[in-house]
């Protein structure tokens, strides 16, 4: 009697009802129809190499979207765009477009390959906007630790350097709208000699005979200037790895450069591996930097 009385009761509940997700499992089970993957793209052949990236773009979109191009980390010499793919998440879930880069690492090419394949990445999609319905006038750029590096030189080194020669077309290297920067090199030269050298970092300029006039190149520090897009650098004061100095020097040095910037600095964070909650702080502070700076999320 029971049993068929429950069977009743659920009878007249609406079907919605028992089927409500919360609003983060909607999203997850709609992403396959926002999102349109075209994947392993080849934007540079160089070294005899493919360099490839993969484009997250909004399905339906008819108009220019905000974009993030991501680029992972590893010292130069390890990681791969694959294994960056839950770093892209809250990107989408945000409803913006998302390229995903992988560029030579050490094994491949010396330095400066990673800082030049990065660039031609920028160049690459400035020339497919069109096809991606990327809008170029906001395209931001992230990555951790080499990948935060990257940003950086990406975002700061001019087309004029000869840094930009390689990449294929003449689109112009777009000016990009922010760089969000997770504890990425600042001074390529203190993670290859003295009491901070890590051996992967070591491997990148391996035993290149200029390999400090290349460190210096290649090391953000060295384009701090007036005029620069928006940079929030994220660091945790107890980084084994890339010392937290390099952020508060790089913060430091963009404030006296009047570039407008934030050091959100993560107490005890290691070297990325932040807990959940540290998580939900930085990307809260990613939203009112973005926000602040006229980027909101993708329609």
């Amino acid at each position: 009697m029971r049993k068929i009385l429950l069977l009743a009761v659920l009878s007249l509940v609406p079907s919605t009802a028992l089927a409500q997700l919360s609003p983060s499992a909607t999203w997850a089970a709609h992403a396959a129809n926002q999102y349109q993957v075209a994947a392993n793209i080849t934007y540079l052949t160089a070294s005899n190499y493919e360099a490839k990236l993969d484009i997250y773009s909004r399905r339906g979109a008819t108009t220019p979207q905000p974009t993030v191009v991501y680029f992972h980390g590893g010292f130069w010499a390890a990681g791969s765009k694959e294994g960056s793919l839950m770093s892209l998440l809250p990107w989408m879930e945000m409803g913006w477009n998302v390229v995903n880069v992988e560029y030579r690492l050490a094994r491949v090419a010396l330095a400066p390959a990673a800082v030049e394949d990065c660039l031609c990445a920028l160049r690459y999609v400035a020339a497919q906007a069109k096809t991606y319905n990327i809008d170029v006038n906001r395209i931001v750029l992230t990555g951790e630790s080499a990948g935060g590096h990257l940003t950086l030189t990406t975002g700061m080194i001019p087309e004029s350097s000869d840094l930009a020669r390689e990449c294929a077309g003449n689109t112009p290297i777009p000016r990009v709208a922010a760089m969000i920067n997770w504890f990425g090199i600042t001074d390529v030269a203190d993670v290859i000699d003295g009491p901070h050298a890590a051996n992967l970092a070591v491997t990148w300029l391996g035993s290149l005979p200029n390999k400090d006039e290349i460190a210096k190149r290649v090391s953000p520090l060295t384009w701090v200037r007036p005029g620069l897009p928006p940079i929030l650098t994220i660091h945790g004061d107890q980084d084994p790895l890339v010392p937290y100095d390099e952020a508060v020097r790089l913060h430091a040095a963009l404030a006296k450069a009047g570039v407008t910037n934030q050091l959100l600095t993560i107490p005890g964070g290691k070297h990325g591996n932040f807990t959940p909650d540290e998580r939900t702080k930085i990307f809260t502070t990613i939203r009112e930097f973005l926000a602040k700076n006229g980027l909101g999320e993708g329609k």
